[in-house]
């Protein structure tokens, strides 16, 4: 099925706009730009948007998962592992449907490594479809342990760039890659499973072989809007771990990934990982570290800390009535700030972010108090505000209601809490 017809391109492809050729040396990263700069360039993806640092949500995506029907490996797997990412959406929903097992990470695998899908009894294929979203998935998800046994029969990824070859490029942050090593240090998959990617069609490109390091992952089959690509790779997937690719940093985020390297130590094998401060693949490449997406984290002036203690109270946290967390903080506009409660207690932003954007709801600014249960989104216009509330009344995260509320206004919440104002001569013995 290779020779399923030519590559679909845009007059243009990556890396050949009117700026010019591309770079004279090819990395990793500059595929990855180039490929990003492409498809927001001619409008290839939809939303979340910018794709830059992501797995773009390529349109037509529905349309290359609808492919994976027709391949032998998928009709005779049982149990299949897919990315959370909106790109692969379909292929998870078609997974339910056929009746197999679904397994998808956790988002950077800090809560485990991957839940097992359970859609509720009966369900229809509405209800399978709401099952694939990211808010699905974290609501109807088993947590899958070490111990569990599972055998894996089939592996679909997302990807910023592959090759006929079967070479594959990711967003560059390594939890794909990591994903496939620790599911061969479990046992749950071999070389010989099967990887499947689903990208657009200019994202099937040229990839040269000396990029390729022993840590990537390979990829069997290519399905494009327009085409099947059976690759046919002769490079053998990783077989486990590499430990000496491995970060201290990395190692402290992936609680799992300690324990798979203790059980390694204890079989005797050298776990010994990335020396402190050596560079990874994307700042080797780049002379820094990628700063994270969305605006610059602000630094806290003395004033602006001041401003925080004297709106707390001495036990720092109580609040009274509930009232103070809907605060906004004060250089907002309370009118155009939601409250976000409820969230739990081991909600990370990026995943909070993930579920917005599976709302289409986009705040301006996301304010992320998770460690007390709240956030506050910050939007530019009322209109989108009220839609805002609207889309989030029944929002979900990890099973558990969240609560959407305009963030109140200032004078409000000063009359509320008249002892909680800083005062220079304090008339009360606890108000310092």
């Amino acid at each position: 099925m290779s020779d399923a017809g030519e590559l679909v391109e845009s007059d243009t492809g990556p890396g050949e706009d009117e700026n010019g050729p591309p770079a004279t040396e090819v990395t990793k990263w500059s595929i990855r730009q180039q490929i990003w700069d492409h498809i927001e360039k001619n409008d290839l993806a939809n939303f979340p948007r910018p794709v830059h640092h992501r797995i773009p949500n390529f349109k037509n995506a529905a349309a290359a998962a609808e492919k994976i029907t027709a391949l032998k490996p998928f009709q005779q797997a049982r149990f299949v592992k897919v990315n959370p990412d909106k790109p692969q959406e379909n292929v998870r929903f078609l997974i339910m449907e056929a009746g197999k097992t679904l397994l998808v990470p956790t988002p950077r695998l800090r809560n485990g490594l991957f839940n097992r899908i359970t859609p509720p009894p009966g369900a229809n294929k509405q209800s399978l479809r709401t099952c694939a979203t990211r808010q699905g998935v974290d609501k109807h998800s088993i947590p899958v342990g070490l111990d569990d046994m599972v055998k894996i029969d089939l592996v679909v990824c997302g990807s910023v760039a592959v090759s006929r070859k079967g070479y594959r490029i990711g967003k560059g942050e390594g939890f794909g890659d990591m994903e496939w090593a620790m599911l061969v240090t479990m046992g749950a998959v071999t070389p010989d499973t099967v990887i499947v990617t689903t990208v657009h069609d200019c994202q099937v490109i040229d990839i040269p072989d000396e990029l390729v390091e022993s840590h990537d992952i390979t990829v069997d089959w290519i399905l494009t809007p327009t085409e099947v690509i059976q690759t046919n790779c002769q490079r053998p997937k990783p077989l486990g771990i590499i430990w000496s690719k491995v970060g201290a940093e990395m190692l402290q985020q992936i609680p799992i990934l300690r324990k798979l390297r203790e059980k390694e130590r204890t079989a005797g094998k050298d776990v010994q990982i990335k020396a402190e401060g050596e560079p990874g693949e994307a700042a080797k490449e780049r002379g820094m570290r990628r700063q994270p997406r969305g605006k610059p984290r602000e630094r806290r002036t003395s004033e602006k800390r001041g401003t925080e203690v004297a709106a707390k109270p001495n036990n720092q946290g109580k609040q009274s009535g509930g009232e103070a967390r809907r605060k906004p903080p004060r250089e907002t506009d309370p009118s155009l700030t939601l409250w976000v409660g409820k969230l739990p207690g081991s909600l990370r932003v990026s995943s909070f972010k993930d579920h917005l954007r599976e709302s289409d709801v986009n705040p301006h600014h996301v304010i992320w108090k998770g460690n007390r249960g709240f956030a506050f989104l910050q939007f530019k216009e009322a209109d989108a505000v009220d839609e805002a509330v609207k889309k989030l009344q029944d929002l979900e995260i990890m099973g558990k209601k969240v609560t959407v509320e305009r963030a109140k206004g200032r004078e409000d919440m000063e009359a509320r809490r008249p002892m909680k104002k800083a005062d220079s001569k304090p008339k009360e013995k606890n108000a310092d």
